[in-house]
C-alpha cells in the first residue's frame, strides 16, 4: 500500500476505536476492494469472498481498540483478511472430511457393524475424557474437535488472543492424551 494511504488507515483505525462510524465508513471506502481482492485470491468463491471480507471489517470495528497503535495499517488488515480466508478455506475442509467419513461409516455393509460400534465406543470415550478436564479445556476442545470450529473463530466466540487459543488447544490436546493413552491421534 501507498504511504499516504497507509497513514491514512492509521487515522481511521484509530478514529474507529474511539467508535467514529463515519471513520468505519471511510476505512471500508478506502480498502474495501484490497481486502476483497486478497480473499478471493483464497477462496475463489464470490458469495464466500464478500462474507469473510464483511467479517473482517466486523472485527476491525469490534477490535480497533485493542489493536496497536504503530501495527493497526493496511498492512495488518491485509493479514487479517488472508487469514481469515484460510481458515474459512479450512473449516470447509474439515467439514467435508466429517461429512466424508460420516457416510462412509453410515453407508458400510451389516458386515461392519462391529466397526461402527468400535468408533461410536471411541467417540463416546473422547467426549467423557473432554468432559472430565477442567471447563477451559473442555471448553477449548469442544468447539475445536466436535464443533470444528477454527482457531480464529474460537478466539472470536470465546473473545481470547488467537495465540492463547493456539496454546490452550495444545495443552488442552496433551491433557485429554494422557487420559485417553498415549497412542490416541486427535
Amino acid at each position: 500500500m501507498k504511504d499516504d494511504v497507509e497513514a491514512a488507515v492509521r487515522l481511521l483505525i484509530a478514529r474507529i476505536a474511539e467508535g467514529d462510524t463515519r471513520a468505519f465508513s471511510d476505512l471500508h471506502d478506502l480498502i474495501a476492494r484490497d481486502v476483497y481482492r486478497v480473499i478471493r485470491g483464497v477462496l475463489r468463491d464470490p458469495e464466500q469472498s464478500r462474507e469473510v471480507t464483511q467479517e473482517v471489517f466486523l472485527e476491525v470495528w469490534q477490535r480497533a481498540a485493542t489493536f496497536d497503535p504503530a501495527q493497526a495499517s493496511g498492512h495488518l488488515l491485509m493479514r487479517m483478511a488472508r487469514r481469515r480466508a484460510i481458515d474459512r478455506v479450512r473449516s470447509a475442509e474439515a467439514s467435508r472430511q466429517r461429512d466424508h467419513e460420516y457416510a462412509a461409516l453410515s453407508t458400510e455393509p451389516e458386515a461392519d457393524v462391529e466397526a461402527r460400534a468400535q468408533v461410536r465406543l471411541d467417540y463416546a470415550a473422547a467426549v467423557a475424557a473432554i468432559r472430565a478436564l477442567p471447563l477451559i479445556h473442555h471448553e477449548i476442545l469442544f468447539l475445536a474437535y466436535v464443533q470444528g470450529f477454527s482457531h480464529t473463530e474460537i478466539a472470536h466466540a470465546l473473545q481470547l488472543p488467537l495465540g492463547t487459543v493456539k496454546t490452550r488447544i495444545r495443552d488442552s490436546g496433551q491433557r485429554l492424551r494422557r487420559i485417553l493413552g498415549a497412542d490416541t491421534v486427535l
